[in-house]
């Protein structure tokens, strides 16, 4: 029944996939409704679908296809928040794509794949999972805010009248979704790491830093760091922020693919 229900949610996020392509060339206002009420009603579903695994005891934290469902629920849940705070469901251009693509691969994976290690035992296991895919989402919409924030300044300069530039929000409300999502994620991820770290340590007694997952989220974590740094000390804004943005996500997007090549997190069939 679990698999069901995502399955249903994957119905009313292709919704969503619809109407970021429809925005993409024109506006609606009646679509966008349509398409905020499909989403809100996935998340409803997505959220009967982990509680059910959850309860049933079929939940597999380090699961590959259960990981990439909670990374798309936490994804919605910061839509949300952010179409709450800015009533502007610009992002979900981006979003949406991104969301239905995670819980398609999640939905029709039918051996889901699992880590081998005895570091997948353990309550600090969700603790850290949900931490750090916490950070990922809200890494997700600094890249997002980034994105709309070099589309809209271009076309703005361009002086060239679209449908679009009508669509997105100011400029000043895109720089902000991308500042408070990355002092809203940072914690998160720190935490989380530091929880991994503590597994990690507790369970092989040592650090390895060569692992290509450990290196690669140091990195990220590192680029990451940066980015909070310069927005809030150094007053960073616009194109630099959105530069940056940009690399810390595919920097958190390769340390995601790094986990086919760890040691310890190590993906294997079940």
């Amino acid at each position: 029944m679990a698999l069901l229900w995502l399955r249903f949610a994957l119905a009313c996020y292709f919704i969503g996939l619809i109407y970021a392509f429809f925005a993409l060339t024109r506006t609606s206002d009646l679509f966008s409704r349509i398409a905020l009420h499909a989403a809100s009603l996935g998340m409803v579903f997505h959220f009967v679908s982990l509680v059910e695994l959850f309860v049933s005891g079929h939940m597999v934290w380090a699961s590959v296809h259960n990981g990439e469902s909670l990374l798309a629920f936490f994804s919605m849940i910061f839509f949300m928040i952010i179409y709450a705070i800015y009533q502007t469901t610009a992002p979900g251009v981006v979003v949406f794509p991104i969301v239905f693509f995670l819980t398609f691969v999640a939905a029709v994976g039918q051996q889901p794949f699992v880590f081998t290690s005895s570091v997948s035992k353990g309550w600090l296991i969700p603790v850290h999972i949900a931490l750090i895919f916490t950070g990922y989402a809200a890494l997700l919409f600094s890249f997002v805010a980034s994105l709309l924030y070099l589309v809209q300044e271009r076309r703005l300069k361009a002086k060239k009248p679209s449908s679009l530039i009508s669509f997105l929000p100011a400029l000043e409300v895109i720089d902000q979704i991308g500042y408070r999502s990355l002092l809203l994620g940072f914690p998160f991820m720190t935490l989380g790491l530091l929880i991994g770290s503590l597994v990690a340590v507790s369970t092989y007694g040592r650090m390895d830093f060569l692992d290509p997952k450990i290196l690669l989220s140091i990195l990220m974590w590192f680029v990451y760091m940066i980015m909070v740094f310069t927005r809030w000390n150094s007053g960073w804004r616009g194109r630099r922020a959105a530069v940056l943005a940009t690399f810390a996500f595919v920097a958190a997007v390769v340390a995601w693919a790094a986990n086919y090549f760890s040691t310890i997190h190590r993906f294997a069939a079940s």
